[in-house]
């Protein structure tokens, strides 16, 4: 006898929960968006997009204003789906918490680069986008721009990704100014041309940095820093036009 009490205490408890979660989640299921909290990530301590951009893109400029709708009748994957579709978002999620505030969680893009036209270069197809890590292009922000060197040449006159292995040589140069704080004050603009061939040209003084193809970077930096740190000191800045750190054991300055 104590044991078939027992058990069925066991089963009433368990329904009881079953119907509590059950309840819960239909209550959870029916409830009206109260609110839309938007939170995003930060870079440099600003942000492209504000909150009005958020807001028109994700209530697709005020047809769907979500604000007061059934969550049931919501697609949280399809509202994520169309924040994403926006340059400058990298990532999203959307999620509700029990008070039926709608949570906007927006990582955004990053960048290590921009690219501007120089010359005759002004039709590249990516003029005036910004150049993530990874090697992806995002359009330029009307709230804010991102201090990163900029790139030009006529090696992005053609529309093209930058995320097969093929350039990662290129994203490691830029990576490597960008997280360096010696380089990224010390380079203004990064130039490539045709057969990839790389210049840097610096932040002060006239004299371009021929680097070459983007490989053996530790090598030809610390060419570099020599170069600053010990040539240009003892003949002065204004002294060579251009120098070259491309070819092995050597620093070809003119």
């Amino acid at each position: 006898m104590p044991i078939n009490r027992t058990f069925l205490l066991t089963v009433a408890g368990f329904a009881v929960l079953v119907g509590l979660i059950a309840f819960t989640e239909h209550r959870q299921t029916h409830r009206r968006c109260e609110g839309i909290d938007i939170r995003m990530d930060e870079v440099d301590g600003h942000r492209f997009l504000n909150r009005n951009d958020v807001m028109r893109t994700l209530t697709n400029d005020g047809a769907d204003p979500l604000l007061g709708d059934h969550y049931a009748n919501m697609n949280l994957k399809r509202l994520e789906k169309r924040l994403e579709r926006n340059g400058l978002v990298k990532s999203c999620e959307l999620f509700r918490d029990l008070k039926g505030t709608l949570i906007v969680d927006i990582k955004q893009q990053r960048p290590i680069a921009r690219l501007v036209p120089d010359g005759d270069d002004d039709k590249s197809a990516f003029a005036g986008y910004y150049l993530t890590e990874e090697g992806r292009w995002f359009p330029l922000s009307m709230n804010y721009t991102a201090r990163v060197v900029l790139l030009s040449g006529s090696y992005f006159s053609q529309r093209q990704s930058l995320t097969t292995e093929k350039y990662a040589p290129l994203l490691a140069l830029l990576k490597q100014i960008e997280v360096d704080p010696f380089w990224k004050a010390q380079v203004a603009q990064v130039v490539v041309d045709k057969n990839r061939e790389v210049t840097l040209i610096p932040q002060v003084g006239d004299c371009l940095i021929e680097i070459g193809q983007p490989v053996d970077l530790e090598m030809k930096f610390e060419k570099i820093k020599l170069f600053y740190k010990h040539i240009l000191p003892l003949k002065g800045w204004d002294r060579y036009r251009k120098v070259s750190v491309q070819y092995r054991n050597q620093i070809v300055c003119e």
